[in-house]
């Protein structure tokens, strides 16, 4: 997501990609950090949507909010859906 969190955005920067690329990383550890970073992103964005901090998001808030975006993309196509997958 962008620096304001709209969707559709990248979760993760080119500077951002840069600086894992450049890392001392093996390939899968490369991935792994590019995953973390993109979900702490996401988590980011899902606790800003119920208002809570991140550490207070539980496990059904996260899948509630999986669901709903399912549901927006099922229903209203995948530009309307925060994920674009």
């Amino acid at each position: 997501m962008n620096q304001q969190g709209q969707p559709g955005a990248q979760f993760l920067t080119l500077e951002e990609s840069a600086m894992v690329d450049g890392a001392l990383l093996a390939n899968h550890e490369k991935f792994l950090t590019r995953l973390t970073i993109s979900s702490l992103k996401l988590l980011q964005h899902i606790a800003q949507e119920y208002g809570v901090a991140i550490e207070d998001l539980t496990t059904q808030q996260i899948i509630a909010w999986f669901e709903k975006d399912g549901k927006i993309r099922r229903e209203q196509g995948i530009e309307a859906a925060f994920l674009k997958w």
